[in-house]
């Protein structure tokens, strides 16, 4: 079926990329506005020209996006807010999708660096070209150009709420870029939940908004507006709505019924979705799609760099990772997930030559096959790192892409030439200058184009061949990638399979339809900042607010991580102790704890070869204390999390006490009380409560009379 989704929920100012789904690259395809506001300058029956993704200039993609011509794939912007209606019609006959616009969200803000800052002769900078770069223009160089200002640079942009970053480029070379932010003012994004119970011979369908924490709403103000799903039979006139509420007969449920929901206060929410499956003549089953599956909902994740586990003199193969697992399994690990396992001609593995095999250095299929039985007969589900954002130049696609070889002329994104920020000469396929768009300086990992059939269907059989063998996609460069694909791949994996998003800095909008789990950004950056004496501890439960600020559902799983294959070591850029304090938060707080390889060992270097006979003993059993813990106790898994009373001892030989952090976490099961001392001095705390004497991280006793001694963590539970 060739029909597009799920409806959209966007702002004014945003594009939504229509593609039709399961494509036919040889099909016809044509995209219309069906209905729209009646402000909106868009007619009735008018096509849907190509149009380029929010944040792209028109140059930045084929000249056929600038005339208005209709695509089988297009990038609409919504012009006013309202309900519009698109129209596909395909192969398979027309399909209907609603796109509810809401209010522009963006405010007017300006990224500035003096020019006293920037690494050139001050007298030389009028004749320097200045690139500004971030999530906000896509990491694309020499797309934002600053003004002088007296004696500043600046770029005036329009931006979401929260806190925003920007790099600074000299001679558009990020290596000579000076990074600076700006802090937007406004109120989080509100949240729903929809849930569904079955009542009598109808189902009732609930929406609970609730406000965002800085909102001038009330979640009583909250209004609810719910959509049926153009895939489905279910219409507006089988089901009833008051309020809140949803009722559909359970005898007008023929098939599947998906409903979806959205909410507004200052900023719209990301929508929700219920599934209502007719499974028999009286029966009708639930499922909540945006959750995650059960066995992700608090694993213990464990990052390999697979070409540097086996240490400093074995080659890394699938089979050396299989006589391994044993290891895995000592730290309790849950699910192991593998940077990049297929052929590419890098040891990092992110610049891809084939798509359908594995590396040659690293075993064949079927070693990795049995490497995954291995893991799941230890009870270890295997994640596969998708790298579907680029390929490697050294693709044959690629090279075809670049020979003109006309069944690969539309599969990468080509720019104008004057975006070329590298030394690399670029074949040109047009009149004129054009190269392949890349982000940041990857040169060598051009980006394909999602606007292609060809692609669509080429990667979509990526995920098909992959998805039936692992359990769960971590997806390089997520925020490369539309999100009408990724709401395609969620629909089509199998239901208990996972999808973890390198999206960064993390967003919502993800979560819609898309991923189950999320890098933790915020709660990253706030532990290496506490390590490096830039925060306060306390700042770690900030981190976690953070979270619903931006409006990510409860059941949505975050990463939480103090490094990984991109980053420095913690170690390095702060020191042991604060590792410890770091890991133990990440252990002690909801989400999904991540070890990436060697943390645990004192590996010192980012991609360095695991220390296995010199490694640093006393941090693995620090680690192994935190991760069985986590496994034997229930509450630091599904608890609630909240700050508690403490004082700190300061004096001679003391941690500072911004320092020190404690939180409490809490369910059925009980009560216990985290201790966190970031620093290399030991710290007195007394709490505001009574604990048992005995720190269950050490087996020791750390309480003596009202006073706590704490080197880096513990763990009591309340007397």
């Amino acid at each position: 079926m060739h029909h597009p989704g799920p409806p959209r929920f966007v702002s004014v100012g945003e594009s939504v990329e229509l593609a039709p789904r399961t494509p036919d690259p040889t099909g016809s395809y044509r995209w219309s506005v069906a209905a729209a506001p009646e402000e909106s300058s868009f007619d009735a029956g008018a096509s849907i020209p190509v149009g380029t993704p929010a944040g792209y200039p028109a140059s930045d993609v084929d000249e056929k996006a600038e005339s208005d011509e209709t695509g089988p794939v297009v990038h609409f912007h919504p012009d006013v807010p309202g309900a519009y209606t698109v129209e596909l019609d395909a192969p398979d006959g027309t399909h209907e999708l609603t796109v509810r616009a809401f209010p522009d969200e963006r405010h007017a803000a300006q990224f500035s660096v003096a020019a006293e800052e920037l690494p050139v002769d001050e007298s030389k900078l009028d004749d320097t070209p200045i690139s500004v770069s971030g999530p906000f223009n896509h990491h694309l160089m020499a797309t934002k150009r600053p003004r002088r200002v007296g004696d500043d640079y600046v770029l005036d942009v329009q931006l979401l709420p929260g806190e925003h970053t920007a790099a600074f480029s000299v001679e558009d070379d990020l290596a000579e870029g000076v990074r600076t932010s700006v802090e937007v003012e406004g109120p989080g994004r509100p949240r729903i939940r929809l849930d569904a119970t079955v009542e009598d011979d109808e189902v009732v369908v609930t929406a609970t908004p609730k406000a965002a924490p800085d909102s001038e709403f009330s979640d009583a103000d909250l209004p609810v507006e719910f959509y049926l799903d153009g895939r489905d039979e279910l219409g507006e006139t089988d089901v009833t709505i008051d309020g809140r509420e949803l009722r559909v007969a359970a005898d007008a449920l023929s098939d599947r019924a998906r409903i979806h929901a959205v909410t507004a206060g200052e900023r719209r929410s990301i929508g929700d979705t219920v599934v209502l499956d007719a499974t028999g003549s009286d029966s009708v089953a639930v499922t909540r799609p945006n959750d995650p599956p059960a066995w992700a909902e608090t694993p213990t994740v464990y990052e390999i760099f697979v070409r540097s586990f086996a240490g400093e003199t074995l080659p890394t193969t699938f089979g050396e990772i299989e006589r391994r697992v044993e290891y895995l399994q000592s730290l309790d690990v849950d699910c192991l997930w593998l940077t990049p396992v297929l052929a590419s001609p890098t040891t990092h593995g992110y610049h891809i030559t084939d798509y359908l095999d594995t590396a040659s250095d690293l075993g064949s299929r079927a070693a990795f096959e049995s490497l995954v039985d291995r893991c799941h007969d230890a009870g270890i589900k295997v994640v596969f790192d998708l790298v579907i954002n680029h390929t490697s130049r050294d693709h044959p696609a690629f090279q075809m892409h670049a020979a003109g070889v006309d069944e690969y002329a539309d599969h990468f994104r080509r720019v104008d030439g004057d975006r070329n920020v590298v030394d690399t000469d670029w074949a040109s396929l047009r009149d004129g200058e054009d190269v392949p768009e890349y982000y940041f300086n990857w040169s060598r990992i051009p980006n394909v184009n999602y606007d292609s059939l060809s692609v669509r269907s080429w990667m979509l059989d990526v995920v098909d061949e992959w998805a039936g063998v692992v359990d769960g996609f971590r997806c390089d460069v997520a925020w490369g990638v539309s999100h009408a694909f990724w709401k395609e791949v969620r629909d089509r994996a199998p239901d208990d399979f996972l999808l973890l998003d390198e999206t960064i800095p993390r967003d919502a909008a993800y979560h819609e339809g898309e991923f189950h789990m999320h890098y933790d950004t915020t709660l990253y950056e706030t532990l290496r900042d506490i390590g490096e004496g830039e925060k306060p501890a306390d700042a770690v439960l900030d981190a976690l607010d953070d979270a619903t600020w931006a409006g990510f559902p409860d059941s949505a799983v975050h990463l939480r991580y103090v490094e990984n294959h991109d980053e420095d070591r913690y170690i390095d850029e702060c020191d042991e102790a604060s590792l410890r304090a770091a890991a133990a938060a990440t252990f002690t707080v909801p989400g999904a704890p991540m070890i990436y390889y060697g943390q645990e060992r004192g590996v010192p270097e980012q991609r360095g070869p695991m220390r296995w006979h010199d490694g640093d003993a006393d941090l693995t059993a620090f680690h192994r204390a935190l991760t069985s813990l986590r496994a034997e106790t229930p509450t630091l898994r599904e608890g609630s999390v909240e700050a508690v009373d403490y004082d700190v001892v300061t004096g001679d030989g003391k941690a500072d006490a911004d320092a020190v952090t404690a939180y409490a976490r809490e369910d059925e099961n009980g009560r216990y009380v985290v201790v966190l001392n970031f620093s290399d001095d030991p710290a007195t705390v007394s709490l505001g409560e009574n604990v048992e004497s005995t720190d269950l991280l050490s087996g020791e006793a750390v309480v003596a009379g009202n006073d706590l001694d704490v080197v880096d963590a513990v763990v009591l539970r309340t007397a």
